[in-house]
């Protein structure tokens, strides 16, 4: 991760295809085309890479989590019970909907705590979203159990963590409707991008519709297409959608030397007692785009990710204070910074946040490295990286 890194004649030969047909746009131009369909193809790659029917690209994994929503019924007033630790993007999809993200606390898996997201749905809970953060899942099975006990939506984001797996499933493929993003830093990339995958064939076609302004793709002629509701426009591009295409035919290629990367960096570090690493539920299986592990405490956490930084190791991130990946920051979202006109019923969802303390979450993040996993090392780079780092690591702990 990322899958840029990796660049080379197989993502030229598909936007030159691009080029030479003339149309960047995924519909119409039919005839001009010269049979390529970029977008179709990916979509067809990435149904049989995760194991489902449909795909349907989009621009951006934001633009995946408001498809997935919109499409499975989310909407005005509805709750979204969601993890303190995730991408901002995650309630800015939420809110866009004008929908109330409901944060809840992590456990040891870095993601979404079953217990706390039991204790959080009330009559105005319309669905779950599990994020799949830094390449690993919660426990699906407690969730979904939930989900069927109270009648609720699983919508897994999937964002940072295609390639892995929960019980011999690919993740995104586990809920009623998964989401990808395709961004310059994930596992494979169309530069900017996002897919939202299902098994739902309604799912599937309201998100066709959606995403193209209401579009019904119905027959040759653009022209004479109808709408059947509103929409807007979250396509991608044929050019972007080529880039893709040559990146998720190797996915499982880069997922392989993420996790030669990891296994080195995770043998070497599994050497310090003090060191521990973030729980995997049973049953899954990681993406391998980072390692994320825990220190006694914030004090040790702080010091050993400022080591890192001195001795070179890059790319290792200490989330408590970070603004874009956990709520402790999230000054914005707390004070209702926007620049469009929020309701008062999503003004009085979002209350909660004076007040409501994580310390749950504060225990794991404040004591989380996670650490990123390139692509582009040699085996050489790894195994000094991993020497470096648990120099680092064995000082922060004197």
């Amino acid at each position: 991760m990322p899958g840029f890194e990796l660049f080379g004649s197989a993502e030229r030969k598909e936007v030159q295809d691009v080029l030479d047909s003339g149309v960047l746009m995924r519909y119409g131009f039919d005839g001009m085309r010269n049979g390529h369909w970029k977008a179709k193809e990916l979509e067809a790659e990435l149904q049989d890479k995760l194991q489902v029917n449909y795909a349907q690209l989009v621009s951006s994994g934001t633009a995946a989590v408001s498809v997935a929503m919109a499409v499975t019924g989310v909407g005005a007033g509805d709750e979204v019970i969601m993890p303190t630790f995730t991408f901002v993007a995650s309630f800015e999809a939420i809110m866009m909907l004008g929908a109330i993200p409901v944060l809840v606390d992590i456990d040891d898996t870095l993601t979404l705590d079953p217990k706390a997201v039991e204790a959080a749905i009330t009559s105005r809970t319309k669905a779950i979203m599990p994020v799949h953060m830094c390449g690993s899942m919660a426990n699906l099975d407690a969730l979904q159990a939930i989900c069927k006990k109270h009648n609720l939506l699983l919508i897994e984001d999937a964002c940072q963590a295609i390639g892995g797996s929960y019980k011999g499933k690919p993740l995104g493929s586990i809920g009623d409707i998964g989401c990808f993003s395709f961004d310059f830093v994930k596992t494979i990339t169309c530069g900017e991008g996002g897919a939202v995958i299902t098994n739902n064939p309604t799912y599937f076609k309201d998100a066709d519709q959606y995403t193209d302004h209401g579009h019904d793709h119905k027959g040759m002629d653009r022209g004479a297409e109808t709408h059947p509701f509103l929409g807007y426009n979250f396509r991608i591009s044929e050019l972007q959608a080529a880039v893709g295409l040559a990146q998720a035919r190797r996915l499982y290629d880069f997922v392989a030397i993420q996790k030669t990367h990891y296994d080195i960096l995770r043998e070497t570090l599994a050497t310090i007692p003090e060191l521990t690493f973030r729980t995997v539920p049973e049953g899954g299986v990681e993406s391998y785009g980072f390692l994320n592990f825990f220190l006694p405490d914030l004090e040790i956490a702080r010091k050993a990710s400022k080591g890192l930084k001195d001795a070179g190791v890059d790319a290792c991130f200490h989330y408590f204070d970070n603004n874009w990946h956990y709520i402790r920051e999230w000054d914005h979202l707390k004070e209702i910074k926007t620049l469009y006109p929020v309701s008062a019923e999503v003004k009085k969802g979002l209350e909660y946040l004076q007040t409501k303390t994580f310390d749950q979450s504060d225990h794991y993040i404040a004591r989380n490295i996670s650490c990123l996993i390139k692509l582009s090392w040699t085996e050489d780079e790894v195994k000094e990286r991993a020497s470096k780092m648990k120099i680092a690591i064995l000082e922060a702990l004197k």
